[in-house]
């Protein structure tokens, strides 16, 4: 039996990208359950938890905004000599000429957005001795009490920093503009990485009712690769 928090998160941008949009980033409509995983772990998480997202309340109307940036369209090749040369702790000159790797790409993000994230975590095979649910809860119930991180949330992308504030009991959720909306189809939405003997992308079909879109389980059929 895992513990359940609420943590309600927002920020001005956030870019959710699509894997299937490769010269451009386009974001999804609302937050992935794989984003909502990677601000649950940037405040606390241990070898010995595993954080499962149940539920995202979608609170502010889904709205875009498009900037075209410049952009350097490759990288270094670790196979180079010199790159080579510096991992063997030699003196080398690493350089990239910018001006001529320089291209533009437009991103499509959302602004204004807000949302509650409904998790819980589970013990692993790596939990220790001294490792149980009531010390990791209280850990991360103190931590984002007190706005501790250890390293800074965002929405997607690392210039899209996150706000958050733990729902405790005592604390009224917020309303959510979608709450009169039956339902809304998201269509096919990544749902998470599966690490195995390789990485398998997982989808599922997002489906936004009242303003809430509840997350399968990895191993239902609703989740598909």
């Amino acid at each position: 039996m895992g513990y359940g928090i609420k943590l309600h998160v927002w920020g001005d941008r956030a870019c959710f990208t699509r894997p299937e949009m490769k010269a451009e980033r386009v974001s999804y409509d609302v937050m992935t359950p794989s984003a909502a995983r990677g601000i649950l772990e940037a405040i606390h998480w241990k070898p010995a938890i595993r954080w499962v997202v149940d539920r995202i309340h979608v609170l502010n109307e889904i709205s875009f905004d498009s900037v075209r940036r410049n952009e350097i369209k490759n990288k270094i090749s670790v196979s180079q000599s010199q790159i080579k040369s510096a991992m063997n702790r030699r003196e080398v000159v690493l350089n990239q000429a910018s001006a001529e790797e320089r291209q533009q790409r437009m991103t499509v993000m959302l602004r204004n957005v807000a949302y509650i994230i409904e998790a819980h975590f589970e013990m692993t095979d790596s939990a220790g001795e001294t490792d149980n649910p009531e010390k990791h809860y209280s850990i991360f119930s103190r931590r984002a009490r007190q706005g501790q991180f250890y390293h800074q949330p965002y929405f997607g992308c690392r210039e899209f920093p996150v706000n958050f504030e733990l729902m405790e009991e005592e604390k009224s959720m917020p309303t959510s503009v979608y709450r009169n909306l039956p339902e809304r189809d998201l269509q096919w939405m990544l749902w998470d990485l599966e690490y195995r003997t390789e990485i398998s992308p997982k989808f599922f079909r997002a489906v936004m009712r009242e303003g809430v879109i509840d997350v399968p389980d990895l191993y239902q059929r609703e989740v598909r690769s």
